[in-house]
């Protein structure tokens, strides 16, 4: 506006026509700025309510390897019990016998700074131990259930990193809480997509898509509808609630984000995918993370 070739010398237009459309410019200008931010005092974004959001403090991309091979990429989420911290995530990211997927170990992303999110530490996570895998997982009398914990080592984390656990007071305390159609959040790193600056995952809107407390087809899951990809597997499958009151959890975990659920007679070509998905219900995280847990694969 201020450069010479819009001056009223150039224009050929009054010095008053001149100075409306400049004062209208400004205006315009002026209201597409960005805000300034209030200045926060020394610590206060620690406090913000987004840094307390188990939902993106809570959850974490998981990569995997065999030795230094980059594998597969996934989403995790810590569960805190009994001052004992777990990573979970699906069984299948750690080991997949259909698909001959074998890693030896993965990383996680730790963030580390409350006021600045772009700082983050990378832990790395051996998968075996004398021989042994160092994660649980569970059976009941519908088979195998895709989900699958291990306890993660604190003093192998950094002192200053930022997470907030999910805990046993985020399950429900019962079935008919919920019912079909109720809305649900799954917070993942789809095909690999998420905030790679702030490393923080991005939340898939979803719905329960059959009766919440009852085992479809008799297995331990329910079934959400929502687009889900690739590398959102071991999500935590969420609700938002209302707290009673102040410090109560404002998520209720409801499930762990398996697989998508589609239709083996479906005609590709002819037909579209389902759209609906698996939730291991996440009652058997009380299980997995008992003092004896469920037996190490």
């Amino acid at each position: 506006m201020f450069d010479s070739v819009n001056q009223p010398d150039a224009t050929g237009e009054s010095e008053q026509a001149w100075s409306a459309r400049r004062d209208a410019w400004e205006r315009g200008h002026g209201s597409q700025q960005t805000p300034t931010l209030p200045n926060r005092p020394p610590g206060g974004i620690a406090d913000d309510e987004r840094v307390r959001d188990e939902a993106l403090f809570g959850v974490t991309r998981v990569l995997t390897f065999a030795g230094d091979m980059a594998l597969t990429a996934a989403t995790g989420f810590f569960f805190e019990r009994d001052g004992r911290l777990f990573l979970v995530t699906s069984r299948h990211v750690l080991f997949d016998a259909p698909t001959q997927h074998a890693p030896d170990r993965i990383e996680i992303e730790l963030h580390t700074d409350a006021t600045d999110l772009t700082q983050f530490a990378t832990l790395s996570i051996l998968l075996h131990l004398d021989g042994m895998t160092v994660w649980r997982q569970a059976r009941d009398s519908g088979g195998e259930i895709d989900v699958a914990v291990l306890e993660v080592d604190r003093t192998a984390m950094p002192a200053d990193c930022v997470i907030r656990p999910f805990g046993p007071q985020h399950l429900t305390v019962g079935f008919d809480l919920f019912e079909v159609g109720n809305r649900l959040a799954i917070p993942a790193f789809p095909l690999g997509f998420f905030d790679t600056v702030h490393h923080l995952p991005v939340v898939r809107q979803a719905s329960v898509a059959s009766c919440y407390g009852v085992r479809f087809q008799g297995l331990g899951y329910f079934l959400t509808d929502a687009r889900m990809h690739r590398g959102c597997s071991g999500a935590p499958v969420l609700a938002r609630v209302d707290p009673a009151k102040s410090g109560q959890p404002r998520w209720c975990l409801l499930g762990v984000h398996s697989s998508r659920m589609d239709m083996a007679t479906r005609d590709t070509v002819l037909d579209e995918s389902l759209g609906l998905n698996c939730a291991w219900y996440a009652d058997v995280l009380m299980t997995l993370t008992g003092t004896a847990g469920a037996a190490p694969s």
